[in-house]
């Protein structure tokens, strides 16, 4: 997997964006949103409603996707 970020394609709530990510981070936000039975572009949308204008949409998703790892980690 590359350590640069690439840019993907999002479209949220009918805006189309883009966002640049890792290849890990876009692995991990895909399993994610597949867990959760959801599409990326909903699991993306609501996190942006919930970023606040402090953090970029790409820092909130990696931060999702750190956060949803630490509360799932076995052995706690």
């Amino acid at each position: 997997m590359s350590n640069r970020p690439k840019k993907h394609s999002l479209t949220l709530r009918g805006h189309r964006t883009s966002v640049s990510l890792e290849d890990e981070f876009w692995t991990a936000f895909r399993a994610i949103a597949a867990k959760e039975g959801r599409a990326i572009n909903d699991l993306a949308a609501d996190i942006d409603a919930e970023r606040g204008t402090e953090c970029g949409l790409a820092s909130a998703i990696r931060l999702h996707v750190l956060r949803h790892l630490q509360a799932h980690q076995t052995g706690d």
